[in-house]
C-alpha cells in the first residue's frame, strides 16, 4: 500500500474513532488534510465532489475490509453521517501461553542495532504488558545464546526505507573483482541477511536486469532518486538462492584446490575431503556450481585452483582484471 494512501486511511480511521457524533462527508472532507489538498474544501463544485465521493467510498470500503466497524447514521434532517464506535472496534484481550510469549520475546530481542532497535525494545515492552512474564526466558533452553542480526553497514537503513517506500536509489558499488566502484541505479525490492552479510535484491536500471548487491561493497551514501519503478516487483524475491549460487552452494561439479594452512575456513567447511600437503598447504575437494570463481578470488594468494582447468582460468582472469584496475 502506498504511504500516502496508508496515511489517508489512518487519518480517516482516527476521525471516525475520535468523534462523539456522526460526521458527514463534508465534515470529513474538511477535516482530513489529504482530502483538502486533493479536492479543496467542500464548496459544492460538482467535479471535485464526484471525485471526492469516489475516493471516500473506496477508503471507507478499505477500512471495513481491514476490520473497522463503521456505522452509517441518518440525522433528523436526512443527512448521512459516519462514525466508528470504540466499543465496537475494541480488540479482544491478547492471551499468550509460555511458548508463544517466549517465541515473540525472542523475535523482539533479535534486532539490537540500527533503526529497528528502538522498535524492537518497544515491542518487547508491549509483549510484557500483553502476557510475557518477567521470569520467562525469551531464549528458552538456550539462554546462553543471544541472537543478533548484525547491521554494521551504513547503507542498511536508507535501503530499508527505500524498499518500504518503493523509492529508486543510486549508490557506488565495488564488485569483488574490481579495483574501483561504479555507480548503480537500482529499484530496491528486498533486503536479506545470509551467513552474517546483508544483501539487496532489486532491478538494476543500467543493466536492465535483476541484480543482488552485498551491502558491505556499497561505498559512500545511498542517494534517493525520484520517479516510479520501471519494472514489476516479483511476488517472491530469491535473495538467498542467488547468493548461494555465487558461493557454489548449488553444486553440480567438483573442484580441487590448494589452500594455505590456517586460512579459508568457509572453504574448509564446504570441502568433502582435506589432505595435508606439507609446506603450509592443504588440498581440498569442493563441490561447486556457478559463481565459485568470484568467491575464490576473495581469498587472494591463499588459494590456488588445481582443477578443473576452466575454473582455474576464470579465477586467473578475475585476478588479472583486479591487478589492471
Amino acid at each position: 500500500m502506498a504511504i500516502a494512501k496508508a496515511e489517508r486511511l489512518m487519518n480517516l480511521a482516527l476521525c471516525l474513532l475520535g468523534t462523539r457524533r456522526p460526521l458527514s462527508k463534508r465534515e470529513l472532507r474538511d477535516s482530513i488534510e489529504a482530502y483538502v489538498e486533493a479536492f479543496g474544501p467542500g464548496n459544492g463544485t460538482t467535479g471535485s465532489d464526484d471525485s471526492f465521493n469516489r475516493m471516500f467510498e473506496r477508503d471507507k470500503d478499505d477500512l471495513r475490509e481491514l476490520g473497522l466497524v463503521i456505522e452509517t447514521v441518518e440525522s433528523l434532517d436526512g443527512e448521512i453521517g459516519y462514525m466508528a464506535r470504540r466499543d465496537s472496534n475494541r480488540l479482544p484481550p491478547i492471551t499468550l501461553d509460555a511458548e508463544e510469549a517466549a517465541a515473540l520475546g525472542l523475535a523482539a530481542k533479535v534486532w539490537q542495532q540500527a533503526r529497528l532497535a528502538g522498535a524492537a525494545s518497544g515491542a518487547l515492552q508491549k509483549l510484557r504488558a500483553a502476557g510475557l512474564p518477567e521470569d520467562v526466558d525469551p531464549y528458552g533452553s538456550h539462554g546462553a545464546l543471544e541472537p543478533r542480526i548484525p547491521v554494521h553497514e551504513a547503507a542498511f537503513e536508507p535501503l530499508m526505507l527505500a524498499c518500504r517506500d518503493r523509492r529508486p536509489v543510486a549508490f557506488d558499488y565495488r564488485k569483488a573483482t574490481a579495483a574501483h566502484p561504479e555507480q548503480r541505479h537500482v529499484e530496491p525490492w528486498a533486503l536479506e541477511c545470509w551467513r552474517g552479510h546483508w544483501y539487496l535484491a532489486g532491478w538494476d536500471r543500467d543493466r536492465g536486469a535483476e541484480r543482488v548487491f552485498r551491502l558491505s561493497r556499497i561505498t559512500g551514501k545511498v542517494r534517493s532518486r525520484g520517479g516510479r519503478y520501471t519494472a514489476d516487483v516479483p511476488d517472491v524475491v530469491t535473495v538467498r538462492e542467488t547468493v548461494a549460487s555465487w558461493a557454489g552452494e548449488v553444486a553440480d561439479r567438483s573442484a580441487r584446490i590448494r589452500l594455505r594452512a590456517g586460512a579459508g575456513y568457509p572453504l574448509r567447511a564446504k570441502a568433502t575431503s582435506v589432505r595435508e600437503l606439507g609446506d603450509g598447504w592443504d588440498e581440498l575437494e569442493i563441490p561447486y556450481g556457478h559463481g565459485l570463481d568470484a568467491w575464490l578470488v576473495e581469498f587472494g594468494p591463499d588459494v590456488v585452483v588445481l582443477e578443473p582447468a576452466e575454473l582455474r582460468a576464470d579465477v586467473v582472469d578475475r585476478l588479472r582484471a583486479v591487478a589492471k584496475g
